[in-house]
């Protein structure tokens, strides 16, 4: 077996706020596994500040898988602290193990007969850019909508959830909202009860992780269903994994393949959710379509329940272009078409 990896920056088509900042890059890497004249692809995107492993340490590790592939493939343990190179390997193996074609999880999705009802992302901006966005995604037929909170003055984001319920009510719309930990501890359950009137699905991550008391404390008492997103960043063992989930009972977890220590990773969480009757859902978090293909069909593959969070790749002006497709709500897998990939595109 050889290996190599290829990095590569898609471009913003307009530079996307969060409640870390504004970003117009976004560095990924593709790892490229080849046996018997045969390749399989996975991609590798961590994100500074929130990923548990930097960039360089990235990088650092995939120059070692390359340098002995057969040992980390046999290894898997090896990469499993740096979460977005064990879910390169692990898709890079499956790819190859499945002839090269980014088919990895074969179901009717990937036939193109069913599709995954996903929420419509409101990205964070003035209150007049958010409200278009929320237009267009209700004119597209999405009936659930996640809107990024925190950056803007609460009571604005308060006036815009307001002018959707005040058009659509709970039978109509399904609002999520996610803070990204952005709310402080003494305020947060102030902010959730002004919350509560929306009559929303839930909230990702109130506050900052690593308060597993406080948290345990909010969703015990928010009037809001709490969701885990972030919390799960860094968690391995299955001990740990376990040990979170005990102290502090959230209502949902949101996983994340390329934060939560990849398909093994989120399955060891789902398991011990369902076992807690904790829901769940997955998300993508701004992979390129390589990425978001393979998150798609392992989704489907998992039986995932309700509105999931991945998109098309769209925000990215140089994106690689895929069989995914949006129709209404649902993400659809075109089985008529292919994966646009330059020729030499993944050579070393």
């Amino acid at each position: 077996m050889k290996a190599h990896f290829k990095k590569y920056e898609l471009k913003f088509k307009r530079p996307s706020k969060t409640s870390r900042g504004e970003i117009q890059m976004r560095t990924v890497w593709y790892l490229v596994l080849e046996e018997n004249g045969k390749t399989g692809i996975g991609e590798c995107a961590p994100l500074p500040g929130l990923s548990s492993e930097t960039r360089e340490e990235a990088e650092t590790l995939l120059n070692e898988i390359c340098a002995n592939p057969s040992y980390f493939v046999e290894n898997p343990d090896e990469t499993q602290y740096f979460s977005s190179v064990h879910f390169a390997l692990e898709t890079a193996l499956l790819d190859l193990q499945n002839g090269g074609r980014q088919i990895l999880f074969p179901s009717v999705f990937t036939e193109g007969k069913q599709g995954i009802p996903i929420n419509g992302l409101i990205w964070m901006g003035e209150i007049d850019f958010m409200l278009e966005q929320i237009s267009e995604k209700l004119e597209a037929g999405f009936r659930c909508i996640k809107l990024k909170i925190g950056s803007l003055d609460f009571d604005k984001e308060l006036q815009i959830l307001k002018s959707i319920r005040e058009n659509y009510d709970s039978s109509q719309i399904t609002l999520r909202v996610d803070a990204n930990g952005a709310f402080s501890p003494d305020k947060v359950i102030e902010k959730l009860l002004k919350l509560e009137k929306f009559d929303l699905h839930s909230i990702e991550q109130p506050i900052a992780a690593g308060q597993w008391k406080k948290m345990a404390e909010i969703c015990k008492n928010s009037p809001v269903p709490v969701a885990l997103d972030e919390e799960l960043i860094g968690i391995h063992s299955k001990k740990d994994k376990e040990k979170l989930l005990d102290a502090i009972q959230p209502q949902f977890l949101v996983l994340k393949p390329s934060l939560h220590g990849g398909f093994s990773g989120c399955s060891d969480w789902i398991k011990m959710a369902e076992k807690r009757s904790i829901g769940w859902w997955v998300t993508s978090y701004l992979e390129s379509n390589i990425g978001l293909n393979v998150i798609a069909q392992w989704t489907f593959h998992k039986n995932a329940i309700g509105y999931q969070g991945l998109g098309t790749g769209s925000l990215f002006a140089n994106n690689i272009p895929s069989p995914l497709e949006i129709r209404g709500e649902n993400l659809w897998f075109n089985s008529e078409k292919h994966f646009e990939i330059p020729k030499n595109f993944f050579s070393p």
